[in-house]
């Protein structure tokens, strides 16, 4: 028999588990974009439009994960869509042309919509049922298997560069852990947002549907803004911080990739130490002022010009904004599954949308411009949060 402490800690590994899996999987058929690109001789436009298709199957996949989260529960759901992501990856290996790998790719893009609200329901359910932050600390996983994707993905085509060998390795392994942390799982998901302990009816259930179907409250609403320009702050960084190292503050080649290594390394040491910031001063205070760090720290990197402030900033960026998405994931789940799959959502959509209206204000102006804009996201994720009413422990 497991104690209470064995069971939450039985629990805590099995979730992780699955932060790291959906990390791990995204990594690894990423990591071969380039094999994937002379397989099936595409272009960059037809390798775009591939990217775009995968994450518009997430931004696309609320009203489905809204459905399936009530009927099957976020444990079973969790599990199934694990394993589609890993039959996914062994669809890709074999691909026999363009148009397939698009459906395979829009298909895993789904998965990961499905996936992504069903973990974060389960973790935010292990911190009311156990009265204990974790949630910071299971986005960090997600990091840990993208780092560990890409190792295995550096040692199997060593070996072997064929796609089969490593896609096959990858699902493998997906599929034992993720049956494997299967009895880990909270067999209940949290049912806090049924009966609001709000006063505001705009926090509450929201009015209903026909069909039960939640409608977005205006607090679902603020928390969707909150996570679609947090995102938009995290994908951004990641797809311009190199580029604006080499083209704008004037860094040697060598040293552009430290751009994308210092927020991502920020991000993972924040978000290992955030459960217990968030212990201590609240989801509310963390979000409101790690997101105005973020948003100031890069705005004065980009006054002073330059590669070591630009570093600095970009610290700031990865030390501020780490918190947000777990936070606001927290304050989602309490509101019930169709706020978490909107929230959801609206955070790919940041994510996906994002680095290319960055794009466009660069080409339009200038990449300094661009990178303002990212401070900007960030300084409205610090006003988003003000009217969030994020809830604590004692809420439960």
């Amino acid at each position: 028999m497991f104690g209470i402490r064995d069971e939450y800690r039985r629990s805590l590994v099995a979730i992780a588990a699955l932060f790291c899996c959906l990390g791990f999987q995204y990594a690894t058929w990423v990591s071969r974009i380039p094999a994937l690109k002379t397989r099936l001789d595409l272009s960059e436009a037809e390798l775009g439009l591939l990217l775009m298709v995968c994450g518009a199957g997430a931004a696309v996949s609320f009203p489905l994960v809204a459905s399936l989260t009530k009927r099957l529960g976020s444990r079973r759901l969790s599990v199934l869509s694990a394993l589609a992501l890993a039959v996914v990856l062994m669809a890709l290996s074999v691909t026999p042309n363009y148009p397939v790998t698009l459906l395979i790719v829009f298909f895993d893009g789904v998965a990961v919509g499905c996936l992504n609200v069903a973990m974060n329901a389960q973790a935010a359910a292990l911190e009311v049922r156990y009265q204990r932050t974790t949630m910071a600390r299971m986005h960090a996983t997600f990091s840990a298997g993208s780092l560990f994707a890409a190792v295995l993905a550096s040692g199997v085509t060593s070996f072997s560069p064929a796609l089969p060998a490593h896609f096959g390795t990858a699902t493998a392994l997906v599929a034992v852990v993720v049956l494997a942390a299967r009895p880990g799982l909270l067999a209940e998901d949290q049912k806090a947002a049924d009966s609001s302990d709000s006063s505001d009816p705009t926090e509450s259930s929201g009015k209903q549907g026909r069909r039960g179907l939640n409608l977005p409250t205006r607090v679902t609403i603020w928390m969707g803004l909150a996570m679609a320009f947090g995102t938009v702050t995290e994908g951004a960084m990641n797809d311009w911080s190199a580029l604006y190292l080499k083209d704008s503050a004037g860094a040697a080649a060598e040293l552009a990739p430290l751009g994308i290594a210092v927020v991502s390394v920020m991000m993972v040491l924040a978000r290992l130490f955030a459960d217990g910031w968030r212990t201590k001063w609240g989801d509310e205070r963390i979000v409101r002022v790690g997101s105005a760090l973020a948003g100031a720290g890069l705005a004065v990197a980009l006054l002073a010009g330059g590669v070591v402030p630009a570093l600095l900033g970009f610290a700031c960026v990865g030390l501020g904004i780490a918190a947000v998405t777990p936070c606001v994931y927290v304050a989602a789940a309490r509101q019930g599954s169709d706020a978490l799959a909107l929230v959801a959502a609206m955070g790919t959509t940041g994510l996906l949308a994002g680095p290319a209206v960055i794009g466009f204000i660069a080409n339009g102006t200038s990449l300094v411009w661009g990178m303002g804009a990212v401070a900007v996201s960030a300084l409205v994720v610090s006003a988003c949060s003000t009217r969030i009413r994020f809830p604590s422990l004692a809420d439960a």
